[in-house]
């Protein structure tokens, strides 16, 4: 209890909690498991999805490497003439 010179403090006796309830559940996490629920396939669009744009085989960032190698490169201003 907390005590406040000799009285025990109004509060003392009603603990709050410091930490948000184990049971609660925001809006955002019901929303992404009703929607889940509602697409379950869209978990694997989402690897496909990946695995076209960010998931690469050794041989494509190899191939990638070769190609950055030939780049030639760009002048600082590209609408210059180059006559000064």
């Amino acid at each position: 209890m907390i005590k406040c010179s000799s009285r025990v403090h109004p509060l003392a006796s009603s603990r709050m909690p410091l930490l948000p309830s184990r049971h609660y559940v925001s809006e955002h996490t019901r929303f992404i498991r009703e929607l889940l629920e509602k697409k379950p396939q869209l978990e694997a669009d989402q690897r496909i999805g990946r695995a076209i744009w960010w998931d690469k085989l050794p041989a494509d960032v190899e191939a990638e490497r070769e190609m950055d190698q030939g780049r030639i490169a760009q002048k600082p201003y590209v609408y210059s003439s180059g006559n000064p």
